[in-house]
């Protein structure tokens, strides 16, 4: 009977919160007779409902359980408290479950257990949707409106080219990549322009994290992200799903290849960088196939040889998701190798990447390559990478190397994340696809949800994807600086991408250094505020958001320094705000002053004038600039800058020395409102030619040492410093007693003292967790980052102490409590648990749920039961103990209840078990005698 009880003990931390969904994607429906407010006992009895702590030893960890399943995405779920990272947990094969094991978290992080939460790309999962939204919206928020519709550039790159086009696909033998356990396939599906002449520049696809495999005719509940895929299920072809992509490439002149990566996305969740490095290796293994197939073409597969050959100097990535953030690392490691270690491709790089497009990238590592132009969409309706994090591969290079590279983000209104990919899109897939972005059951979204005015559908959102990659394209490969206007900020829209609003801004082409509030500045009328920080009153968003930023989008630090931007609050017009940067800007020769500024969602007729000062206090206002906000909900990252430019001829004429502008001023002409600037700078037309710069190149290892029995040691975390100048970084080095950092700026270069961290470990003879002392790393300036976590994990290597429990009163008179004492055999330094599971038995009368008290019952079970029921008979019941550190012993009791009901001993049995569910010890028994 005990081992029938396993999978009851595995599942006893369902979730409790109804109409709760996953950012993930939209959930599934629960399976008929599915209770959908069933209520499990907490893990401790400090934890939140819905959460536990589970097993013993090495196999402690903290668990959290979904109501629906939460299908593979390409966000991370991750636990967090008090706003701080504990961890991401593993997923469990039903898709539900999330366990952290307690040896990757610091023991101080459950300090607060009140706070746990899980998130996803910025957004609750543990919770109502919409649920903070709610209770924070922005005051005066009209409905959400379409932006304004922008005239037409002076060309159209979505427009087919003259080209027909072929299809076809290889398959190689697989590949092998650090830290994946099984081998990873190498598939492309290629499409080429018929009849081209000459060497083609290549186009190369790379999907994200999708599930991998799927039961033809078995629905949503055979999809699974295995690797390889089981005997019975299919590979999902997610590579197939930009073929309208490649097809308007193709017809354009391009060679085009899209790549499986079913092996990584199955694979990933235990790789500390998401899987980031295996995708470089990934397509720069494909890269080097056609460098090969380039210089003797008769070896190619036929797919290859069916199409023009393809030119390795004039090479687009193309990257969707983590896809997007592993195009990117691709572009950094052919221009910085990465150590040979933790690279399954090692050998120098025989192509030349003349852009990126990042489709709804992630952002873990938040170290975009700054020399290579780039090209971000960031989908207005994201239900996936919720928080658009992928903004940072546009704010993360400001000042890192020389600026000449364009790097664009491109807003779309009412996209979401999948329908980008016609294998992840409903009624155009081969497996079970899903919009991502979930509808609240009882609030529909203005902005997102199907059929509202905001949104796009799945062909008009895919279209406008495909112009703007054609966009990237045509600007970062062919040179066509006509092509500029629709991605820079100019206010220029593509007609092919019709009916979708798209706008878009853009730093680095020369720029300059401009006005940068990371840079330090000095602010009077507003606010420098912080990115990223625990302190409601430090953020620049405040509580009462309504919504979230993508320039805002966490990173693992709990709080991030040289991250700031500057909050604008105004309650009547003419109140300035006075930007002085740390030394005179120069805008001599540019054209205009360009700002990037954000509005809240759904606001209008926010309203500035710009004035410049130079360094001998001569003074110029240059006009007036406007923005509506985006359309937006509590549910969307719509505080998001918009790129406003300002003519500087008014300062030429009033005498201003351009070379030294000391101040610039906003003031607000509108009655009341907010805004906030992200940066200004001074723009002129063109697109520069970008030659890399030697950047020194930092990637952070991991060392794993034993604790010991006493005494302390000192160890050093390993980090690799490569390449070429000396630059900047800084570092973040996390305490595992307290869970917080400390940062410090590190000057790096080849051959340096390099960035020296030594963390101490005490030893000691004390069952307890693993202490895992990382360090984070972000390139500031002359460098760039790869591998951007790692440190010094010290695990436990004692036993965990003896459990025993025995009897206190396991006999009473009903009124009294029954009660047992857990003990351990010595004091260990974190919480051990127990759990106590209820034995059924037919053979004696039941303590049921009419002989306990009722708020005790409610507390433990968080509903009361209607009826009688044995307390045995219920799905979801049972004692946990938790001794706290350095305690030996713990009570748990069952309080019951007097009655005037004339009736035999009732009686109850327990069983303490394992994470395994196994018997521990002997059956308890508890008694509860008849009090008349």
């Amino acid at each position: 009977m005990i081992r029938a009880r396993k999978t009851w003990a595995a599942a006893i931390a369902v979730l409790t919160v109804v109409g709760v969904a996953p950012a993930a994607a939209q959930a599934r429906p629960q399976p008929p007779g599915a209770t959908s407010a069933q209520t499990a006992p907490n893990a401790a009895a400090d934890l939140p409902p819905g959460w536990r702590i589970t097993g013993t030893g090495g196999a402690k960890a903290l668990e959290w359980r979904s109501p629906r399943a939460v299908p593979p995405g390409d966000a991370r779920v991750e636990f967090r408290t008090d706003g701080s990272l504990l961890g991401v947990p593993k997923p469990g094969e039903d898709g539900r479950t999330f366990r952290l094991p307690l040896d990757d978290t610091a023991p101080a992080a459950l300090n607060r257990p009140t706070d746990l939460q899980v998130v996803s790309g910025g957004r609750r999962l543990d919770e109502e949707p919409g649920a903070n939204g709610r209770q924070r919206r922005d005051v005066g928020s009209p409905p959400a409106k379409l932006p304004p519709r922008l005239p037409a550039g002076t060309v159209d790159p979505g427009t087919p080219g003259r080209f027909a086009t072929t299809t076809d696909e290889y398959t190689l033998d697989p590949v092998r990549l650090p830290g994946l356990p099984a081998p990873v396939e190498m598939r492309g599906l290629v499409v080429a322009p018929r009849g081209a002449t000459g060497k083609r520049p290549l186009a190369l696809f790379l999907h994200g994290r999708h599930a991998t495999c799927y039961v033809p005719g078995q629905g949503e509940d055979a999809v699974t992200i295995d690797w390889p895929c089981a005997d019975d299920a299919r590979p999902i072809p997610s590579h197939r799903g930009y073929l309208q992509d490649q097809k308007l490439l193709a017809s354009q002149g391009y060679v085009t290849v899209s790549i499986s990566a079913n092996g990584i996305n199955g694979q990933d969740g235990d790789v500390e960088d998401g899987g980031a490095q295996a995708r470089s290796s990934l397509v720069r293994s494909h890269l080097a196939r056609w460098a090969d197939w380039a210089a003797r073409p008769s070896t190619a597969p036929a797919a290859v040889r069916g199409g023009p050959t393809a030119d390795l100097s004039r090479v687009l990535l193309v990257g969707h998701s983590r896809g997007g953030e592993g195009v990117d690392r691709a572009a950094m490691d052919s221009l910085y190798a990465p150590p040979a270690s933790q690279d399954g491709h090692p050998g120098r790089s025989r192509w030349n990447i003349r852009g990126t497009v990042l489709i709804g990238p992630t952002a873990f590592g938040q170290n975009p390559v700054p020399d290579v132009p780039s090209l971000t969409i960031l989908p207005g309706c994201d239900g996936d990478v919720s928080d658009l994090q992928g903004q940072l591969y546009v704010d993360g290079t400001r000042g890192v190397s020389r600026g000449r590279a364009l790097h664009s983000a491109v807003h779309i209104t009412g996209a979401n994340h999948n329908y980008f990919n016609s294998e992840w899109t409903p009624g155009q897939a081969q497996a079970p696809a899903n919009d991502d972005f979930w509808d609240d059951p009882e609030e529909r979204d203005p902005v997102c949800s199907v059929g509202s005015p905001t949104r796009l559908t799945a062909d008009q959102q895919h279209r406008a994807g495909a112009t703007y990659i054609a966009a990237a394209a045509r600007l970062f490969v062919a040179g066509d600086d006509r092509v500029r206007e629709l991605i820079d900020g100019t206010g220029r829209r593509a007609p092919s991408a019709d009916p979708a609003r798209v706008l878009t801004h853009a730093v680095g082409a020369g720029r300059g250094a401009g006005f940068l509030p990371d840079g330090g500045v000095e602010v009077t009328g507003g606010r420098l505020c912080s990115a990223v920080d625990p302190d409601p009153g430090a953020t620049c968003l405040g509580e009462d958001a309504g919504g979230a930023s993508p320039h805002f989008a966490y990173w693992q630090p709990g709080r991030e320094v040289g991250r700031s931007a500057i909050a604008l609050d105004w309650s009547a017009p003419g109140t300035a705000t006075r930007i002085r940067p740390g030394a005179p800007v120069s805008l001599k020769g540019a054209k205009s002053l360009a700002l990037r500024v954000i509005v809240p969602p759904n606001s209008t007729g926010t309203r500035f004038d710009v004035s410049v000062t130079d360094a001998t206090g001569r003074r110029a206002t240059l006009g007036r600039v406007g923005a509506d906000g985006l359309p937006g909900s509590e549910r969307t990252a719509s505080y998001w800058a918009q790129e406003l430019r300002v003519p500087l001829t008014a300062a030429d004429r009033a005498g201003v020395d351009l070379r030294h502008v000391t101040s610039l001023e906003l003031t607000p002409r509108n009655r009341a409102g907010k805004a906030w600037l992200m940066d200004a700078y001074a723009w002129q037309a063109g697109t520069p030619q970008v030659r890399p710069a030697p950047l020194t190149r930092v990637d952070v290892g991991r060392t794993t040492v034993e604790e010991g029995d006493s005494g302390v040691r000192t160890y050093q975390v390993p980090v690799r410093i490569s390449g070429g100048n000396g630059g900047t970084v800084r570092m973040y080095v996390t305490d595992p007693a307290t869970g917080t950092s400390q940062d410090r700026l590190v000057t790096v270069r080849p051959g340096g003292p390099g960035i020296d961290v030594t963390v101490k470990v005490t030893g000691n003879k004390r069952y307890g967790w693993d202490a895992s002392h990382d360090v984070l790393v972000k390139a500031v300036r002359g460098s760039v980052v790869g591998s951007y976590v790692g440190g010094v994990t010290a695990e436990n290597d004692d036993p965990m102490p003896e459990v025993s429990v025995t009897p206190v009163a396991d006999t009473v008179t009903e009124g009294q409590p029954l009660r047992w004492r857990v003990s351990l055999s010595e004091p260990a330094d974190v919480d051990v648990n127990t759990l106590l599971v209820p034995v059924p038995d037919d053979t004696r009368a039941e303590l049921s749920t009419k002989d306990v008290d009722q708020d005790w019952l409610l507390e433990t079970m968080g509903e009361v039961p209607d009826g009688e029921v044995p307390l045995s008979r219920l799905e979801y019941f049972a004692l946990w103990a938790s001794i706290p550190p350095g305690e030996t012993s713990a009570e748990v009791a069952v309080p019951t209840i007097r009655d005037e009901v004339t009736e035999p001993a009732e009686h109850i049995g327990f069983q303490s078990i394992d994470d395994e569910g196994e018997p521990q010890g002997p059956v308890l028994t508890g008694t509860v005698l008849d009090a008349s």
